[in-house]
């Protein structure tokens, strides 16, 4: 039972109102929003749901007692009803406040799909419940097998397990500080238990994959192989490693991979009086991450290695596989399914990777505060690539955000932001959004910028579709930041004046081409307004309707 937990993929709470006990039959009005989110939980794992626990609360009041006794069984029926490949089980619970709760248990769906009666389909993303699109149902079938993998039992007995693998994870997992105590404090076997490596006396494919001998390693369906490529200038190869051999574990072959010297490459930038070293490619940082979460996601029901490319001017990491549903190209930055939970719980409590939701975050952080582009994310036929640009951008910027961070002490998603926008030197609040893969909803926007408006260091101008949010002069000044200048923050007086001196030459001139003329950075819907008020004002004639509209020179205007 949790306490004072946070919504999140495996967690939801519900208000006590959802059981409106006035009504005539509460459980039949709050059945349907149930039964949607214990889809949501089967198809995307497994879930607890807590009722009783108001919306900005961690915790039940403290006297709330369910009267009616029954009422778990009558919510355990009511969402059997009304759903398919679905069990859930609900009791009433005691928190350690003393409050009760209705806590539904939704066990994983592992071999079908979920769905209400009604022939709907949902997936717990994040803290999020959405809906499964037409084309994305068959990918989720396939996937199904890949999210059982880990914990099904091999026939490798508990004795061929690798000595020195086992005793490296026990001294692993005993010395990390992200382990509690009371599993410390279990024996050996039950640690083993614990982290899903045994069930009675065999090894799970998990098991094998981490302290099985090198022979039973090499038999698993698609144990992880890595290739690292390098090329010239042309393109040919000139170098190739492999580790395709079975002998290392998952956490061997990241700290194998990290010893590539090319990693230790960078450039020199001035810095005052002195220079700093900006590394090609971050290897605690981004190859890392990018290395573990191709380790951790990957679909081990899927035959492909995991190959690095190492080009000139960029890497390319690809991985086997495509996104897990819910996650696409534009929003894996702030989207998390793992396919391999138990994989990521172990590279996570030994302290190799980041938290759930970081770890894709702390890589555009690095490469955002070094003066570098974001990845780039591509989805082929059967893998996902992600790109990393070598070459800095600016470094302006990288003085920008650490002049910043050193007086404000930004939060990781705060650093993110203002990378973005003092790299492009304005975006709109729509080409932010796009950016960064966030939906063009208002509270996700502001929880992107944190307190940078607050603290004054973006600003913003317009409103809605002409909102845009640029860097604050001074801090530009203060860091003595010489980024590129552009027309996405010209004064209106300005625009209306390099408008109508365009018109003047090209009259009589469509909307779209005065703005292909005049500078593209400058947003259409800011030409747009500006054009519609200067005809309002009498300076400029409007010919056609609104699409093919041409504009002209008024004959009544003054200038």
């Amino acid at each position: 039972m949790g306490r004072d937990r946070v919504e999140n993929k495996n967690y939801d709470k519900k208000s006590f109102k959802i059981l409106d006990l006035n009504y005539t039959d509460p459980i039949k009005r709050a059945g349907k929003e149930l039964a949607k989110d214990c889809v949501c939980f089967a198809n995307g794992g497994e879930g607890i749901i807590e009722i009783g626990i108001e919306d900005k609360e961690t915790a039940p009041p403290a006297d709330q007692i369910f009267s009616d006794r029954n009422l778990p069984q009558k919510l355990t029926e009511r969402i059997s009803s009304l759903t398919q490949n679905v069990f859930a089980r609900a009791e009433i619970k005691k928190h350690p406040n003393g409050g009760e709760v209705v806590e539904i248990r939704v066990s994983p769906s592992e071999l079908t799909i979920a769905s209400t009666t009604d022939g709907k389909y949902y997936i717990r993303i994040s803290n999020n419940c959405v809906p499964i699109l037409p084309d994305e149902l068959s990918r989720l079938f396939n996937d199904k097998p890949s999210f059982i993998w880990e914990k099904r039992v091999t026939r490798n007995p508990r004795d061929r397990i690798d000595d020195d693998k086992i005793r490296n994870f026990l001294l692993d997992v005993r010395n990390s500080d992200k382990v509690s105590k009371h599993i410390k404090e279990k024996s050996d076997d039950e640690i083993l238990e614990h982290y899903f490596f045994v069930e009675g006396n065999f090894l799970t494919n998990l098991g094998t994959l981490w302290i099985g001998s090198r022979n039973d390693r090499s038999r698993l369906s698609y144990s992880p192989t890595i290739h690292f490529i390098k090329y010239d200038e042309r393109d040919q190869k000139i170098r190739k490693d492999t580790w395709d051999e079975y002998y290392l574990n998952p956490k061997e072959l990241v700290e194998a991979i990290l010893q590539i010297p090319e990693w230790d490459e960078g450039v020199e930038i001035p810095d005052g009086m002195f220079r700093k070293f900006i590394p090609h490619y971050p290897k605690d940082t981004v190859i890392r991450e990018l290395l573990i979460n191709a380790i951790v996601h990957r679909p081990y029901t899927q035959r492909g290695e995991i190959v690095i490319k190492l080009f000139p001017d960029r890497l390319e990491i690809t991985n086997p596989g495509l996104f897990p549903v819910g996650v696409t190209p534009e929003n894996f930055l702030h989207k998390s399914v793992r396919r391999n939970e138990g994989l990521a719980k172990v590279f996570s409590d030994l302290k190799m990777m980041e938290q759930e939701g970081s770890g894709i975050d702390k890589v555009y952080e690095v490469l955002l505060t070094n003066g570098k582009s974001i990845p780039v994310a591509l989805q082929n036929d059967d893998s996902v690539t992600i790109i990393i640009e070598k070459r800095i951008i600016s470094t302006d910027a990288i003085k920008l955000i650490e002049h910043a961070n050193k007086d404000f002490q930004l939060k990781s998603r705060e650093l993110i932001s203002l990378g973005v926008i003092a790299e492009n030197n304005s975006l709109s609040a729509v080409e932010f959004s796009n950016k960064l893969g966030l939906s063009n909803q208002t509270n996700v926007t502001k929880q992107w910028l944190g307190n940078l408006l607050d603290l004054g260091l973006i600003k913003s101008s317009g409103k809605t579709k002409s909102l845009q949010y640029f860097v604050n002069p001074d801090l530009l000044k203060k860091s003595n930041f010489k980024g590129k200048t552009n027309l996405r923050r010209i004064e209106n007086h300005r625009l209306k004046e390099l408008i109508f001196q365009d018109v003047k030459i090209y009259q009589p001139a469509g909307l779209g081409d005065i703005n292909q003329r005049i500078g593209r950075e400058i947003s259409y819907n800011k030409v747009r307004k500006t054009i519609y008020n200067m005809v309002e004002d009498g300076l400029l004639l409007k010919e056609g309707n609104t699409n093919g509209a041409k504009y002209s020179i008024s004959p009544n205007s003054s200038k």
